[in-house]
């Protein structure tokens, strides 16, 4: 018996590829696991950013008071309107801070873009990390560090997997198995 709960089934991430495929937006209701809230001095701004930039919708509002987001279930992000926020600030004094959303590697070039076209200095990426994934970082204007993560791949032959293996991260089995399930990515 395993002391892990295999709970690929409940998550909307696809297995990783290059031709992973991102899931629908989800528009059902559900009780939130985790969501994050965001104050900000501009609430029309700050949605159309996240609407236009990184591929959020409006999932519901309450004009003037909270603007309810979602992209995939499970990312969901409420932002509030606050009164004395600071302007948003260059990427280079962007807040200790940052959450990071699942996404397929064939939107993070696509949401660079978009983010870049609004903010043309608001986008730290693509880049490849120690851990096998390409990430692009955005500052919104509510001066919030918002990761984009897309998992890639997995090589066991690879730099990343030594890396994963150097901390003790083994991978699990990648290919299957006898009942036909399908294999995993790490």
């Amino acid at each position: 018996m395993s002391d892990y709960y295999n709970a690929f089934e409940i998550s909307p991430v696809p297995t990783p590829g290059p031709d992973a495929v991102p899931p629908e937006p989800f528009h059902g209701i559900y009780g939130m696991p985790a969501f994050v809230t965001i104050p900000t001095s501009d609430l029309a701004a700050s949605v159309d950013f996240w609407v236009r930039g990184l591929g959020f919708f409006e999932l519901f509002s309450s004009p003037g008071a909270i603007v309810h987001l979602r992209r995939w279930a499970f990312q969901d992000v409420l932002l509030v309107p606050e009164t004395g926020v600071p302007a948003p600030r260059l990427p280079e004094q962007a807040p200790a801070i940052s959450f990071s959303f699942a996404c397929v590697l064939s939107e993070v070039g696509s949401v660079a873009e978009a983010c870049r076209a609004l903010r043309p200095d608001s986008v730290d990426g693509p880049r490849d990390t120690f851990w096998n994934t390409r990430d692009v970082t955005v500052i919104t204007p509510e001066n919030a560090r918002i990761v984009f993560t897309a998992a890639k791949p997995y090589d066991p032959a690879s730099q990343e997997a030594r890396n994963l293996e150097s901390i003790g991260i083994t991978a699990p089995d990648v290919g299957g198995d006898a009942q036909g399930e399908q294999p995993r990515a790490l």
